[in-house]
């Protein structure tokens, strides 16, 4: 696609000659802006669907023509999609800068070599001649009521304080970490905090790096809040295209969001891909308004993130204790020889079998943390060789959830896993095993929410955590570390009963 500028406005064009002066948007020195015209009709069906998006015409079912007609009118900007000069490359909606995430191909819609994002390719592509078309009237119409919250759940004293300062920071406009240790309770933790936008017509996204967390949140949240209307977006959904007062989304959706939101709130800001792609970042930023609030939430925050918590660089509140006042596991490190050797030879080290073995003596359920899926398979054949029914996971088993189910009703044993069940898993009375866990893919934030599968319920709030290795790593002592330090300050708070 092509542009003309003409009497301050400019003007797509399909069908282009080479003589004539339109360009790509790209190459436009100015994009004017156009005042409303308050008598023109607008198509609320439009409106619906752009308003806080940044999205490509053909994601719009709407013609062209109907689109240009409310730019011309002060209801619909064009952005560029890429910002190209002399010395750089961006793509304007996933922010990448990175030569090597940027292409040539021979473009039909311009008739022109162009240059296309390949890091956001997946949303549909961005190219030099590529419009972001956004709204700029008024959002659609959307019931505000006084009281949404729907739920007669107690919180506990760390989980109070933690909502008031959630709170605070909507109503102040603020950024505001929430350190939580895993089975404190997060998401209790945000409902005060939600109601209070919702009920002064402001926007909220829960976003998520994974579609399962979303697909869990969006009915627990239907339940708590049942008369807002709440979008659930993940790859796939059929809500891409609602207007919601509460949005729940994989972070990846956010990529098609502009200046949306008043609240975000980030879940597992720790968790992969979050944590190491700098676009996911970027997104949650573009997505919220200029005056917005945000609120990360995660266990086990960056070595970084620690430090400027620890200075004062970054506003930040703890719970430190989970709901049933019992102190965190804290695991134990035993060496285990060249276990890898070990096991090439089809043996497993004999502590980590005498540990096994007593897990299965006892009925008590256990989880072990390998780092491969290799690893795992010859494990799984040996200890099958202790008890037949020891099942096996990882992140592409279609049986992923059904074994976690059968685990849960007591007809597995031992669930010998990759670091896919590392968070989102709850199983009671459960002790955990890491083999291999000198292992690079075992982080110190993996390590401290495998720690962290233990001793969630208030019926078994113990169990054995224990880091089976060949040489301990600053990860595994960091992630112990961070265990003791919050055990300490949910007994100095009064939180953690001794």
């Amino acid at each position: 696609m092509k542009f003309l500028m003409e009497d301050s406005k400019i003007i797509p064009i399909i069908k282009f000659n080479s003589g004539d002066k339109s360009q790509v948007i790209s190459k436009l020195p100015d994009i004017p802006s156009v005042p409303s015209n308050p008598s023109f009709n607008v198509n609320p069906a439009l409106q619906k669907i752009l308003t806080g998006k940044q999205l490509l015409v053909g994601d719009l079912p709407f013609s062209l023509e109907e689109i240009h007609q409310h730019y011309e009118n002060g209801y619909i900007v064009y952005r560029r999609g890429l910002e190209i000069s002399d010395t750089k490359l961006k793509c304007e909606r996933c922010g990448s800068t990175d030569p090597a995430s940027f292409a040539e191909f021979p473009c039909s819609r311009c008739g022109e070599t162009d240059v296309y994002c390949r890091r956001c390719l997946m949303m549909g592509r961005v190219s030099g001649c590529t419009p972001l078309i956004s709204w700029k009237g008024p959002n659609p119409e959307s019931t505000v009521h006084s009281s949404l919250l729907n739920w007669d759940g107690q919180l506990s004293e760390g989980q109070k304080l933690a909502s008031n300062r959630v709170v605070e920071a909507v109503e102040n406009l603020s950024e505001l970490l929430v350190w939580a240790v895993a089975g404190a309770g997060k998401t209790e933790v945000l409902f005060a905090g939600i109601e209070r936008a919702l009920s002064t017509g402001k926007r909220v996204c829960l976003a998520t790096p994974r579609t399962d967390v979303v697909l869990e949140l969006a009915p627990r949240l239907g339940k708590v809040f049942p008369q807002v209307k709440i979008a659930s977006l993940y790859g796939g959904s059929d809500d891409r295209h609602e207007y919601a007062q509460l949005t729940i989304a994989t972070t990846h959706q956010l990529l098609r969001f502009y200046q949306a939101f008043d609240v975000i709130i980030v879940d597992e800001v720790d968790a992969f891909p979050y944590s190491v792609d700098e676009t996911l970042q970027y997104v949650v930023e573009q997505s919220r308004k200029l005056q917005s609030t945000l609120i990360y939430l995660t266990a086990t925050p960056s070595q970084k993130w620690q430090r400027e918590c620890r200075l004062g660089k970054r506003e930040y509140v703890t719970i430190p204790a989970r709901f049933h006042r019992k102190p965190l596991p804290v695991p134990r490190f035993e060496w285990s020889g060249n276990w890898e050797k070990k096991l090439s030879k089809g043996k497993l080290s004999v502590n980590i079998t005498k540990w096994i073995e007593a897990r299965l003596a006892s009925g008590k359920p256990t989880l072990v943390f390998v780092p491969k899926i290799s690893y795992m398979e010859k494990i799984l054949f040996l200890l099958r060789q202790l008890h037949p029914q020891i099942e096996s996971v990882h992140a592409e088993d279609p049986e992923r959830k059904e074994k976690v189910l059968k685990m849960r009703q007591k007809e597995i044993p031992i669930l010998v896993t990759t670091t896919i069940l590392e968070r989102g898993v709850t199983i009671s009375n459960i002790d955990v095993a890491v083999i291999g866990s000198e292992d690079r893919i075992f982080t110190e934030s993996a390590l401290v929410q495998i720690a962290g599968r233990a001793g969630r319920s208030t019926q078994f709030p113990t169990g054995d955590v224990i880091f089976f290795h060949y040489g301990k790593t600053e990860a595994m002592v960091n992630a112990r570390n961070q265990i003791v330090k919050m055990n300490k300050e949910g007994i100095k708070k009064g939180l953690i009963d001794v």
